[in-house]
């Protein structure tokens, strides 16, 4: 007989409260079960899986030096459990409560029934500041913090021996060229933390939103808090332990580096709280009234264009293929490239969210569909921002270093015409043959696309405007800090995650 540990998205032993409840029940057996099926999906990719892989071979050593392992199964959960049941009696199951997709969302339900039929418990417990089956978000800020401020939960001195045969790792990817994509793994995890709370961290605030600087300074923790090699909870509680230290000494820009980026690990579970409060945000809607504005079936020429950074719009095209080789980009240009997606190419945010998704090596569900709606004008409670592909790549790309490393077909093209090329006048030579023409006319599709949004806005249902806001909502102060008060009316702005939201991490 034995207590099952499923792992998911927590590929750790510190700071893992399922663990720590599991080794209080009986012996453990701790548990990750690759499932074929999830990596044929159009939100899952390649480099996803490299890093999973490296994870969750540093967890097997974690496991091991505890004298337990890490028991690995390839298969459908349901089956896999089934078979296990059968060879070592399983008593209960403990695991995290996970925000993942519809996929993993309903193979929970199936595992579920599963172990209500067995007559066996499974226990979810919390990992992060989101809360499953919350009323509203009156007073969720209060509970998160809490969680936060909670002690860390030491691992067990040692676990029983597990003597189970494991599965090796198959591969269940086509290939997926990612040249400098992060790699996994818990020391790679704290080595980040550790070199941007005392090194690269000091100009955060300053260099989060360019692409070259944001690749430095902000703490690339992303791929790792979204597969759990490192907690939010050890995360946030050492860049508070890091704030502590710095009170009455040089600060040099750490204050406000140090407090914005608090401020984006709470918008974080701000937005995964969104995606476990209504699962059906991945496909649908928030704000109902927006289905219908965009063809779900896209435009597959300027799709495919914006995918391969192929647009003729120089900044984006570089943005594109920085990220397609690297698996990162910084949140302001992620907010540039599907702005422009959904407002000048006028595609739908479900084509290209898959698109997104399987790039992000640091793909989180609930940031992921939470921020595509947003940038897309869908969520009926957020004003459209409609970026400037050319005002941005002057503005956060000023020497034109960023785009020249990724678009080298520009390289004769001067620096006053780099965002521009069309205005130069070797262009002729240029576009239509090394390099494409403008898939669009910025200034033109944007207009057209305001004309479209806020018509739409202008007569959409304000009692369902109003459920959004009630259910989604956040809470905040005048200085912009979560608080717990009631839900206010649709007049109240402070309540509309009105502003830019950036979620460098």
């Amino acid at each position: 007989m034995a207590t099952l540990l499923w792992f998911k998205r927590d590929l750790r032993v510190d700071d893992h409260p399922a663990l720590a409840r599991a080794a209080e029940l009986s012996a453990v057996v701790p548990l990750y079960i690759v499932e074929p099926a999830y990596w044929t999906l159009p939100d899952t990719s390649g480099r996803q899986f490299a890093f999973l892989r490296e994870s969750l071979t540093d967890l097997q050593s974690q496991l091991r030096s505890l004298g337990s392992d890490l028991i690995i199964r390839v298969g459908d959960a349901v089956d896999v459990l089934e078979t296990l049941h059968k060879t070592i009696h399983i008593t209960q199951i403990v695991s995290h409560e996970e925000t993942g997709n519809t996929w993993t969302f309903e193979r929970d339900k199936q595992v579920a029934a599963w172990a209500r039929a067995q007559g066996i418990p499974w226990t979810e417990l919390p990992q992060s500041g989101v809360v499953r089956r919350l009323d509203g978000r009156d007073g969720w800020a209060g509970r998160r913090n809490r969680f936060l401020r909670h002690p860390q939960v030491a691992p067990p001195a040692a676990l029983p021996p597990v003597d189970l045969p494991s599965a090796p790792i198959p591969d269940l990817t086509a290939p997926d060229r990612c040249p400098s994509r992060q790699i996994g793994g818990r020391p790679q995890a704290l080595s980040l933390l550790g070199g941007f709370l005392t090194e690269r961290g000091r100009t955060y605030r300053k260099d989060m939103s360019s692409p070259l600087g944001g690749a430095v300074a902000c703490s690339r923790l992303s791929p790792h808090l979204a597969l759990g090699t490192i907690s939010g909870r050890e995360t946030s509680q050492a860049c508070a332990a890091r704030q502590r230290e710095l009170r009455g000494g040089a600060r040099d820009g750490w204050t406000g580096s140090l407090k914005s980026f608090q401020s984006r690990l709470a918008w974080r579970d701000h937005f995964m709280q969104k995606l476990e409060d209504e699962p059906q945000l991945e496909h649908r809607c928030l704000h109902r009234a927006y289905e219908g504005m965009r063809p779900l079936e896209p435009d597959a020429a300027r799709l495919t264009a914006w995918k391969n950074g192929e647009t003729g719009l120089p900044f984006l095209d570089a943005c594109m293929r920085s990220l397609r080789a690297t698996g990162w980009l910084n949140f302001r240009m992620r907010a540039m490239v599907v702005s422009v997606a959904s407002y000048h190419l006028w595609l739908d945010w479900r084509s290209t969210g898959r698109v997104l998704a399987r790039m992000f090596t640091d793909y989180e569900p609930g940031i992921h569909w939470s921020q595509m709606q947003m940038q897309a004008g869908t969520t009926g409670i957020n004003t459209p921002r409609i970026y400037n592909p050319v005002k941005q790549g002057t503005d956060q790309d000023p020497t034109g270093a960023f785009t020249r490393r990724w678009v080298p077909e520009l390289a004769e093209v001067p620096d006053a015409h780099l965002q521009t090329p069309w205005t130069w006048d070797g262009a002729g030579r240029l576009l239509g043959a090394t390099y494409p023409r403008p898939v669009i006319e910025i200034a033109e599709a944007a207009r057209m696309a305001r004309q479209k949004i806020f018509a739409m806005r202008a007569g959409v249902d304000r009692a369902e405007t109003q459920r959004v806001i009630d259910k989604h909502a956040s809470r905040k102060d005048a200085a912009g800090h979560f608080v717990n008060d009631r839900a206010p009316r649709i007049s109240t702005r402070k309540a509309q995650d009105s502003r830019q939201l950036k979620l460098d991490l």
